[in-house]
């Protein structure tokens, strides 16, 4: 379970320090893999329960979000751009949102929880700045979409898993929000056009 932690976590601050928009789609798989990786490791033992969450994981959140957000990102064909400003004070920002939510995970070596915890609070913190430091509309998706599993992540956190009904619920708002999001993104921009002005004379 540790494992799958921190596989989760790199998946998802790598990709905003380092990361560029056309790899955007392989950190989001990663980290679906990494979240399916946990959910699993959480049961103790095989069950019903577990086998669905994991296929849902894979279904929906490894293969096709990724690839919708790849058609967006390709059909919207911009600049493979940084996902979050290469600059000092934007970084010294990032590691100092990172070192304030593991202060929730101090106690990690005593309970899992509090490490999970503080991977929650570490990607909220990612997701807001990059929702904050850039307007691309691709990586304004992403952001939401690293939320999503987050949000997924905290599951972990409950003496109970889930329903397989909410599991369910939880699938379809995920894919509506990728799908309508890809949908929306996939357009490029229009570029703005400066028209002269026209003197009007008498």
């Amino acid at each position: 379970m540790t494992l799958a932690l921190v596989a989760f976590l790199i998946a998802a601050i790598i990709p905003v320090f380092f990361g560029r928009i056309r790899s955007a789609p392989l950190w989001l798989a990663l980290q679906a893999l990494a979240l399916g990786w946990n959910a699993f490791a959480q049961h103790n033992g095989f069950s019903i329960h577990a086998l669905v969450a994991l296929l849902e994981v894979l279904a929906v959140r490894v293969a096709i979000a990724p690839l919708l957000l790849r058609w967006a990102i390709h059909r919207r064909a911009e600049p493979n751009l940084a996902l979050m400003p290469s600059n000092l004070f934007v970084w010294a920002l990032a590691i100092g949102l990172i070192v304030l939510a593991f202060e929730f995970g101090a106690p990690a070596l005593i309970d899992p929880l509090a490490l999970t915890l503080g991977v929650v609070g570490a990607t909220v913190a990612m997701t807001l700045l990059l929702l904050s430091t850039n307007d691309s509309p691709p990586v304004q998706l992403l952001a939401v979409l690293f939320m999503e599993n987050a949000l997924a992540l905290f599951e972990a956190l409950l003496p109970e898993p889930w329903p397989l009904l909410v599991h369910g619920a939880l699938s379809v708002i995920y894919l509506l929000t990728v799908g309508v999001g890809s949908w929306l993104i996939a357009v490029p921009d229009a570029p703005a056009t400066d028209e002269p002005e026209v003197e009007e004379h008498a």
